[in-house]
């Protein structure tokens, strides 16, 4: 049985105690989707509840770290080298309509670098958790990437841009060369999660553009200590920071990577110039 350092305990319990209320609140959405009013107010509360929670306990266990929240944004503590990168509630709009594919991510960054991080997905009580150097466990079991070595075998996950986000035209580009190739392609709308079960062995790979820090860092820890690869679309080395990511097991990642990258080049490319008409001869 894996054991859990003080650290993630401190994670773990965090990420259940917001958990906890955020199902008693789930519990309660199906009601208020038959009203006038809808549930979406009532969602962002629970959000904000569920932010706060997180804080109070990250705070009350290591006071001097800082903080990168999805509501309330960056705030520095005493050690300015160590912050929290928390979503309260990643997957939101599938907690708006009942559906039962949500999570809390945790991820602790030292210097620049994630050490370790928490995907708790409450509903179904999974707690994927890892820490530098030691592994990426879900519950007390140990994860590893898959060995699927053949895109035909694959199940890949990506992430849609949504309404009012730039990126349609460039992902049904990517999302048609990827289908062409693998298994199946599966959209289920949270980031830390498509990145958890690349982690299980879930899914083979995950791709996705215009993401922030709070949506990957936990998620990227618990890739790289399950064994496999992750870097930003076009190459980089810094998908929480980046706003795009790559994650896949050690044998996929030069041919996801290689069909994304041929999107963007033809995309890149200047269009080719309009053939003239025919000119009709002149009279005479």
């Amino acid at each position: 049985m894996a054991t859990r350092s003080a650290l993630i305990n401190v994670m773990v319990r965090a990420a259940e105690k917001a958990g906890r209320a955020l199902v008693r609140d789930f519990g309660e959405v199906e009601q208020l989707q038959v009203s006038r009013k809808g549930p979406s107010d009532f969602v962002s509360n629970a959000d904000m509840k569920a932010e706060k929670t997180l804080r109070e306990e990250l705070q009350k266990a290591r006071p001097d770290f800082g903080f990168l929240l999805e509501e309330a944004g960056a705030s520095k503590g005493k050690d300015d080298t160590t912050r929290w990168i928390v979503d309260p509630l990643d997957g939101t709009t599938n907690f708006l309509h009942g559906l039962p594919h949500w999570a809390i991510s945790i991820a602790l960054e030292k210097n620049g670098e994630i050490v370790a991080g928490v995907v708790y997905e409450p509903v179904h009580d999974e707690m994927f958790w890892a820490e530098k150097g030691g592994g990426a466990f879900l519950n007390h079991q140990r994860l590893r990437v898959s060995e699927r070595r053949r895109l035909e075998d694959s199940l890949v996950a990506t992430g849609i841009p949504f309404k009012g986000r730039p990126g349609h035209k460039k992902f049904l580009a990517e999302a048609e060369a990827i289908m062409t190739e693998v298994a199946g392609l599966r959209r289920w709308g949270a980031a830390s999660l498509d990145l958890a079960y690349v982690a299980a062995g879930r899914y083979d790979g995950y791709w996705e553009r215009g993401l922030s820090p709070w949506d990957t860092a936990a998620g990227v820890i618990l890739v790289t200590e399950a064994g496999g690869f992750v870097g930003e679309i076009g190459g980089g080395r810094d998908p929480v920071h980046g706003g795009t990511i790559l994650a896949t097991n050690t044998h996929l990642n030069m041919p996801l990577a290689k069909l994304l990258r041929s999107v963007e080049r033809k995309q890149a490319a200047p269009a080719p110039a309009p053939t003239p008409a025919p000119q009709a001869p002149k009279a005479g």
